[in-house]
C-alpha cells in the first residue's frame, strides 16, 4: 500500500539547475478532473472481465501499490529500515521511474533498464495498456521476482493521485518513451525537483499537429522537462517549435537499434535449427524444414494477414517456390483466432504453434500464436514483412529481424521508426517501395544486387496497390535468390551492430541529470 510517509527523497538544491515551475493552463485541469471518472468507466469496460481488474483500477487511482524495489546490495538493511517504518532509507533514494505505454515503448526501453539494473539503480515500471503491462510482467520477471523492480499500470493524471504515486515510489528521476507526455506528472515532478527525463524521443509531423492543437498544455510540458533526448534532427527540431530551449535537448539516435537477445545458433545452413534464449526460456526448436523457403510476417495488424495470404498463395503457384512457408506472428494475442479462421478460409494448409501441430511438407502457412518467441521467427525466416507498416499504424521494429541477418519488407506506413527504416534502406537491407535512401545500384551489376530498382511512378506517391505489388516482387525475388537475400540480411546485421553505442549515449545523458539533482551521498 501506499506508504504513510509520503515525504520525497531530499535534494541538494544548490547543486540544481534553476528551473520554474509551469503549470498547464487551469482549462486543463478542469478537463482532467472532468474526465476522471469518465475514464474510471472507460477502464471497467475494457478491463472488468480480466482477474487482474481490481489491481489495475487500485494503481490507476491511486489506492494501492506494489512494495518499492530495494538494493541488492543492502537487503539485510532494508529488512531492518521496514521494520522501524523507515520507507525512505529502504527505498535507497536510487528508484528510478520509467514510464513505457505499450508493447513496443517497453521492448524498445528494455536494455536500457537492464543497463541501469547493472549499474546499482532500481526501476519502477509503468505501463499504459494490457498488452504493455502483460510484456513488462514477462519481459522483467526475474527483476520483480528479486525485489530490484516494481511494476505497475500508471497512475491517471490527476495531481492528488500523483502526488501519492510519488510519495509511495520516491524517485530520484523519471523516464519518458518516446512521446507519451501528461501535463500534470511533468508539473508535479518539477514541483518536487525531481527530473524528468524523455528518453529516446520522437514527435512524428502528425503528433506534432496534434500538441500544437493545445499549444499552452504543450509548453508547459516541453518546459517541465529536464532533458529530451531525441531520437533525430527533426524530432529536436519540433520539440522546440512546442516550446522547449535547445539547451533542454540532445540528439543521441533511436534505442529501437539495441538489441538484447541472443543470436541464432545455426548448426548447418541447410537444416534450419534455431536455438535462442528469450525470456530466461531455453528455446531448442527443430522444425525439420530444411530446404524450403521461408518468410515470416510478424506483428501483423487488421487489414495485413489477408494480404500476406494472397502474396503466399502466389508464391506457391510459382513451381520454384512451390514449397515455401509462410509463418504468421499476429501482433496481439486477442486476434490469434480470427487470423486462424482467415487462414482456413484461404484454403492454405495451416499448422498452429498453441496446438503443437508438427509441421508437414503439406504445411503451407504456420500460425506463430505464442507470445515472446518473436525473435525465433525472425532468426528462421529468410525474408522478414515487418508489420504495422501496409496499414497505418506506423510501423514496428525492423531491427529485430535485421539484428539476426534477415532482410526486411515493410510498406509505406513506417512514421514511428522512418529513421532506422532509412538507415537499413540505405545498405540494401530493407526494401520499402520509393523510399529515397537505397545505396546506388550499379547499371552493370544489377543481377548481384540484392534490392530490386525501385519503382518511381509519375505522382509523388504510388498507390497502395503498387506499393503491396512491389513488396511482392521483391519478396518473390529475395526467396528466388537466397544467396543475395543473405547478402542484405548481413548488411543489416552490420549496420545493427554500427548503432549500438546509442545505448550508452543515452545512459550517460541520463546519468549526468541525475547527478545534477541528487546529492553526491545518494548512495
Amino acid at each position: 500500500m501506499p506508504s504513510s510517509d509520503n515525504s520525497l527523497p531530499s535534494f541538494d538544491k544548490s547543486t540544481q539547475p534553476s528551473r520554474a515551475v509551469y503549470k498547464p493552463p487551469v482549462y486543463y485541469q478542469v478537463t482532467i478532473g472532468l474526465l476522471k471518472p469518465l475514464y474510471r468507466l472507460q477502464v471497467w469496460r475494457r478491463s472488468h472481465k480480466r482477474d487482474n481488474y481490481q489491481q489495475e483500477v487500485q494503481q490507476r487511482f491511486g489506492k494501492r501499490y506494489p512494495a518499492p524495489p530495494v538494493p541488492r546490495a543492502n537487503i539485510k538493511s532494508n529488512a531492518t529500515a521496514i521494520e522501524n517504518g523507515n520507507h525512505k532509507e529502504c527505498n535507497g533514494k536510487k528508484v528510478i521511474w520509467c514510464h513505457a505505454v505499450s508493447l513496443g515503448e517497453t521492448n524498445t526501453v528494455a536494455p536500457l533498464l537492464d543497463a541501469l539494473l547493472a549499474k546499482g539503480y532500481q526501476i519502477w515500471l509503468t505501463n499504459t495498456t494490457q498488452t504493455g503491462y502483460v510484456r513488462g510482467a514477462s519481459r522483467f520477471a526475474d527483476d520483480i521476482a528479486q525485489g530490484r523492480l516494481s511494476h505497475s499500470y500508471v497512475p491517471v493524471d490527476s495531481s492528488a493521485v500523483i502526488e501519492t504515486f510519488l510519495g509511495h515510489v520516491q524517485p530520484v528521476a523519471a523516464l519518458f518513451v518516446e512521446t507519451e507526455l501528461w501535463a500534470n506528472i511533468l508539473t508535479k515532478l518539477s514541483e518536487h525537483h525531481i527530473p524528468s527525463i524523455l528518453v529516446n524521443g520522437r514527435l512524428s509531423a502528425a503528433s506534432f499537429k496534434s500538441y500544437q492543437k493545445i499549444g499552452a498544455v504543450s509548453a508547459s510540458m516541453m518546459k517541465n522537462l529536464s532533458l529530451i533526448i531525441a531520437q533525430d534532427n527533426e524530432s529536436a527540431k519540433r520539440f522546440r517549435q512546442l516550446g522547449a530551449h535547445s539547451a533542454q535537448i540532445r540528439v543521441a539516435g533511436s534505442l529501437k537499434w539495441v538489441i538484447n537477445t541472443p543470436k541464432p545458433k545455426n548448426d548447418n545452413d541447410d537444416i534450419k535449427t534455431v536455438e535462442i534464449v528469450n525470456d530466461g526460456a531455453d528455446l531448442d526448436l527443430d522444425l525439420d524444414v530444411a530446404d524450403r523457403p521461408i518468410w515470416v510476417a510478424a506483428s501483423t495488424h487488421s487489414g495485413e494477414e489477408e494480404i500476406v495470404l494472397s502474396w503466399q498463395q502466389q508464391i506457391l503457384s510459382n513451381p520454384l517456390l512451390a514449397n515455401s512457408l509462410l509463418i504468421i506472428v499476429p501482433r496481439h494475442p486477442e486476434r490469434f483466432d480470427d487470423v486462424a479462421e482467415l487462414i482456413e478460409k484461404s484454403g492454405l494448409g495451416m499448422a498452429r504453434r498453441s496446438a503443437e501441430d508438427a509441421i508437414s511438407a503439406n504445411t503451407q502457412v504456420y500460425l506463430a500464436d505464442s507470445m515472446g518467441e518473436l525473435m525465433r521467427w525472425y532468426a528462421l525466416a529468410d525474408v522478414a514483412l515487418v508489420g504495422g507498416s501496409l496499414v497505418d499504424i506506423g510501423g514496428h521494429n525492423p531491427v529485430e529481424p535485421a539484428s539476426v541477418a534477415t532482410p526486411v519488407l515493410m510498406g509505406a506506413y513506417t512514421q514511428s521508426c522512418q529513421s532506422v527504416v532509412d538507415k537499413l534502406a540505405s545498405v540494401g537491407a530493407l526494401y520499402q517501395p520509393n523510399n529515397a535512401f537505397y545505396s546506388a545500384i550499379s547499371a552493370n551489376n544489377q543481377a548481384s544486387q540484392p534490392l530490386l530498382q525501385p519503382h518511381r511512378s509519375d505522382s509523388k506517391q504510388s498507390s497502395l496497390e503498387d506499393d503491396n505489388n512491389l513488396l511482392y516482387q521483391q519478396l518473390k525475388y529475395w526467396l528466388s535468390h537466397l544467396p543475395l537475400a543473405k547478402q542484405a540480411g548481413r548488411a543489416g546485421a552490420a549496420m545493427t551492430e554500427q548503432q549500438q553505442a546509442v545505448l550508452h549515449r543515452q545512459l550517460s545523458m541520463i546519468e549526468g541529470v541525475i547527478e545534477q539533482y541528487v546529492k553526491p551521498s545518494f548512495e
